[in-house]
């Protein structure tokens, strides 16, 4: 086997310490004239008789080095490109293969999607400036300059439901699916039993909760892993992380995280109809136990307590349950009396680091808040703040979390070392 496939058995075993999306930055052939991309967010090529199919051609900053990838391998045209969904990671390079057919007179190259793609593309040109930044907090703990490219190739064609394409007598099912995004493509090449799945697996607990951007479908995203799983592949492909080979451990893996969405909705909308407040719904829900220990559901990226409130959001709205939260008092102003009873702002934040030194950094965030907000220009309150963040960062394994908090430990003024965008799967 070739490293992505050794690497492949190393994770599906639980092997090693190293996060489940290592990337190899290699491109390999995984099965007969099937290229796989090890890379942050891979990408999929088939050659075919009548040219090559690529799935996810690049992200802005690697689409370059893997059409190079590909031309080291493969000097044939290349027929049609897919986007499994819209996300940046995914969907650039393009305009390099269709660049190159213009150059050497090939076919122009097709670009196909789901049609939601090209909303999507709409909504980021409008939302260009807010995605640069949370993306900054989520991935760089607030470190960098935000940017956010609005220069897509946008699909010349799409479809709503199910698509045949057939390059050189051979069929390529694709099917759209709400999940992670509402744009999603899986696709099945049917001769090859070889499923490319985008990011409706990725290796990690489904990233169905993400607290900063769009609404996510846990229960339509169980549906799509059981029918990827009723193909009966012997391959899979995933957007993120390493290749499944063997159709017992595809079907598994299918299974297991379809099981550990529908999970956690069911007992949400259980909670719900009891009409328990979203605060308590959270201390009910969680993942099925046999679950937990699957290398392929760690919540190193998303977690399950944003899958739930994700969950609510598309059931019940933002209302809490609260009735103080209706129309709540801005944090300034509650900081401020909160501020008072404990005497004064420094002695509101004391309480907040005594309570992080007793190790209840959930609450000493609270605490720690209401202190800055009500002495925003005190030094001393700021470093307390910034520890506490900075403290419960190096505690986290989401990448969500993580993100957020060391964003908020440096908006203080804390000095943090950078590192990578993920963290080993077991931070101990």
């Amino acid at each position: 086997m070739g490293a992505i496939l050794d690497l492949a058995e190393q994770t599906w075993r639980g092997d090693g310490r190293q996060h489940p999306w290592r990337a190899l930055n290699v491109l390999e052939e995984v099965a007969p004239r099937t290229w796989f991309a090890s890379s942050f967010a891979n990408m999929t090529v088939f050659d075919t008789d009548e040219g090559l199919l690529l799935v996810d051609p690049g992200a802005k900053n690697n689409a370059a080095q893997k059409h190079e990838q590909v031309r080291g391998v493969l000097d044939r045209p290349v027929h049609t490109v897919v986007y499994t969904h819209g996300h940046h990671d995914h969907v650039w390079g393009a305009d390099l293969y269709q660049a190159e057919a213009r150059e050497r007179g090939w076919p122009q190259v097709r670009v196909v999607a789901h049609e939601a793609v090209i909303d999507r593309f709409e909504r980021y040109t409008k939302t260009a400036g807010y995605n640069g930044i949370i993306n900054i907090r989520q991935f760089r703990g607030g470190l960098g300059t935000p940017s956010w490219p609005t220069d897509h190739v946008r699909p010349d064609t799409t479809y709503r439901h199910d698509l045949e394409l057939t390059l050189g007598g051979e069929r390529f099912e694709l099917h759209h699916a709400r999940g992670e995004t509402d744009d999603a493509t899986w696709i099945y090449a049917a001769d090859r039993d070889v499923l490319v799945t985008g990011d409706l697996f990725v290796w990690v607990a489904p990233n169905a909760g993400n607290p900063q951007k769009v609404q996510r479908h846990a229960g339509e995203w169980a549906v799509a892993l059981r029918g990827m799983a009723a193909t009966g592949a012997g391959m899979l492909l995933p957007g993120h992380g390493v290749p499944i080979v063997g159709a017992e451990r595809v079907r598994q893996a299918l299974e297991d995280t379809a099981r550990y969405l529908e999970s956690l909705e069911e007992q949400t909308l259980a909670a719900m109809n009891q009409g328990l407040p979203l605060d308590e719904v959270l201390q009910r829900v969680s993942p099925p136990a046999d679950l937990l220990g699957r290398p392929y559901l760690q919540p190193v990226y998303d977690e399950p307590d944003f899958i739930v409130r994700n969950i609510w959001r598309l059931y019940g709205g933002w209302y809490d349950g609260i009735p103080s939260h209706l129309k709540p008092a801005p944090e300034a102003d509650l900081a401020t009396q909160v501020a008072r009873i404990a005497g004064s702002p420094e002695a509101l934040a004391g309480r907040a680091k005594a309570l992080a030194d007793a190790d209840e950094l959930s609450t000493a965030c609270h605490l720690a808040d209401w202190a800055w907000m009500a002495a925003p220009d005190d030094e001393a309150i700021r470093a307390i703040r910034g520890d506490i963040y900075a403290r419960r960062a190096a505690l986290e394994r989401s990448t969500m979390a993580v993100g957020i908090y060391r964003t908020a430990a440096r908006e203080m003024g804390v000095e943090l070392e950078d590192e990578p965008t993920f963290r080993a799967q077991q931070r101990d």
